[in-house]
């Protein structure tokens, strides 16, 4: 296969939460005082850039596989602080080679935690992206905003793509299960205005949903027409069963959904659990993420989430 004849009829998208991607800078506006160098974690210079380039060196692995590598054309990050943040991992660290461009939000997170978008200008040609704001309940935080990108893939085709972090469960499941139900409202009231403007929208949903695929926020979003074709994904060398291990048992809590109109298109949807990812679990045995911290031990290692990945082969000429 030819490379010209890759880049048409291949298109690789990646979802990855990155375990609290901070500058260890001081956002006065922001509870981000753990994240710096006199902060709990002591989060230093040095740690920081190790942090970006393990980042990096996950992103990388999720390219092809063989002779014909290619880098992911989008990838979907959760826990990323800032605009900085996301300048220094694409221009600044060992990814810059890769060329990406990004799209972040800046919500009203209390800690400034956001999401963001990298994509390689070569095969996505942005159109527009705007973020959605959740407006948070009573009893709620403020939560990150959802944010939303269109653009032309190199088949022509428009694909509309959401990039989710919902809140979390502390506090409870239960107690907080209202907080992604509002969530999962927000972005199918968007997804509706979408389809009411635009003829057969060809959607992709991905992200940290803090949520399994049987939980409410999910069901509700399968409810609308979306079919998350990550619930049985599995890791493509170690064969784990989840992108996040909770007391010894692997759960996906991170998802890729897609629209009516992107299902024709063929696909894989995998983790990626490569062995440099993964680290031995001495407690309830197998492996698990090998994540930054273990408690407040710095490990200079690389996230609590591992990477989901769909491959789409798409129509060529």
């Amino acid at each position: 296969m030819s490379l010209s004849m890759l880049l048409v009829s291949l298109f690789t998208l990646v979802e990855l939460n990155c375990e609290n991607l901070f500058d260890c800078r001081h956002d006065s506006l922001k509870q981000d005082m753990e994240f710096t160098p006199e902060g709990s974690r002591r989060w230093t210079e040095r740690k920081y850039w190790n942090k970006l380039n393990n980042i990096s060196k996950t992103i990388v692995s999720c390219g092809m596989e063989g002779d014909e590598w290619k880098m992911p054309d989008l990838v979907a990050l959760c826990e990323i602080e800032n605009d900085s943040v996301m300048r220094d991992l694409t221009k600044r660290s060992s990814l810059r080679t890769a060329r990406y461009e990004y799209i972040a939000t800046q919500s009203e997170d209390v800690r400034g935690i956001d999401v963001a978008l990298l994509y390689s200008p070569g095969t996505f040609f942005p159109i527009s992206n705007y973020p959605l704001r959740v407006k948070p309940e009573a009893d709620m935080r403020p939560t990150r905003d959802i944010l939303y990108v269109s653009g032309r893939i190199v088949t022509g085709d428009t694909i509309h793509v959401f990039v989710v972090h919902a809140p979390s469960r502390y506090g409870g499941e239960k107690r907080t299960r209202s907080h992604r139900m509002l969530v999962a409202e927000r972005l199918i009231s968007s997804i509706d205005s979408l389809r009411e403007v635009c003829n057969e929208p060809k959607i992709i949903v991905t992200g940290d949903f803090n949520d399994y695929s049987d939980s409410p926020s999910l069901l509700r979003l399968i409810s609308k027409g979306l079919t998350s074709v990550s619930q049985k994904a599995i890791g493509r060398t170690n064969g784990v069963e989840g992108t996040y291990k909770y007391k010894g048992k692997w759960e996906s809590i991170d998802h890729i959904l897609l629209s009516k109109e992107t299902i024709p298109w063929k696909y894989s949807c995998f983790i990626n659990d490569d062995e440099f990812l993964l680290e031995k679990d001495d407690r309830y045995n197998g492996y698990q993420p090998y994540r930054t911290f273990r408690g407040y031990k710095y490990r200079n290692a690389y996230s609590d989430h591992l990477p989901l990945v769909i491959r789409f082969e798409l129509p060529s000429e």
